[in-house]
């Protein structure tokens, strides 16, 4: 298995670096890791490079594009399953190892649970319970959703964040992989699901593939205004790339 991680990542010099540490300190350090600058305007990319990490570019703005261009250029490179999560995103420990096992047990494609951040505010008691909450409340209205149900699908829809899926480099390219678009047109991953779904029924979600997400979206829009936003965007915020 030549497993790739894939970071993109757009403005998040502040955020990066503790991405990259969280992969340093893998308990399976048998990956290459590539982190996508998505035209940022900081020094996200020079910080990347402090580390040792291979840094390529995606002009076109957007989660959908950088991943799907960092994925593409991991395959290019003889990558035979690729995992991703976000810059601003810290795998737990095990978290490889967990996806390399997943794939042992005969998944195509992975999805994992996330939890949230506790290193970059005090938490309220609420808002960590609200991360978990958010998702759960999701996957449960994703199976109902209309959008969601084909009888073209070979099976049931499963919520797999984008901050930590991992998927084989055949059925990436048989699927059709993630559409090239930015965060505020289309909530890429589930898109990415949903074309899984029409070619096979292994993937599923691991509770063992952990990575803990950031809280600044939901201190910036706030309790109504996150569940709008991922809610099919039906909230959209004057600013959308919080940092």
């Amino acid at each position: 298995m030549d497993l790739w991680v894939i970071i993109p990542a757009y403005n998040e010099a502040a955020s990066i670096e503790a991405t990259l540490r969280a992969l340093e300190a893998q308990d399976d350090r048998d990956f290459t890791l590539v982190v996508v600058d998505n035209a940022s305007t900081d020094g996200t990319a020079e910080i990347v490079r402090r580390h040792g990490v291979q840094v390529i570019s995606e002009s076109r703005k957007g989660t959908g594009a950088a991943s799907d261009t960092g994925v593409r250029h991991a395959i290019g490179r003889g990558a035979t399953h690729i995992a991703r999560t976000d810059a601003d995103c810290l795998p737990r420990a095990d978290w490889v190892r967990n996806i390399r096992r997943a794939f042992g047990d005969g998944l195509e494609m992975v999805g994992g649970r996330l939890r949230p951040r506790t290193d970059e505010f005090p938490l309220k008691f609420w808002e960590r319970r609200f991360i978990p909450a958010v998702v759960q409340v999701a996957a449960t209205f994703g199976r109902f959703r209309p959008g969601n149900r084909d009888p073209l699908y070979k099976g049931p829809y499963v919520m797999i964040p984008g901050c930590t899926l991992a998927i084989t480099a055949d059925l990436y390219e048989r699927a059709g992989g993630f559409p090239r678009t930015a965060i505020e047109e289309l909530h890429e991953d589930r898109a990415l699901v949903n074309r899984v779904r029409k070619v096979t029924s292994a993937y599923g979600s691991r509770r063992d593939v952990v990575v803990f997400g950031s809280v600044r979206r939901l201190r910036a829009y706030g309790l109504a205004g996150t569940l709008g936003w991922y809610a099919d965007h039906r909230y959209r915020p004057d600013v959308v790339d919080v940092r």
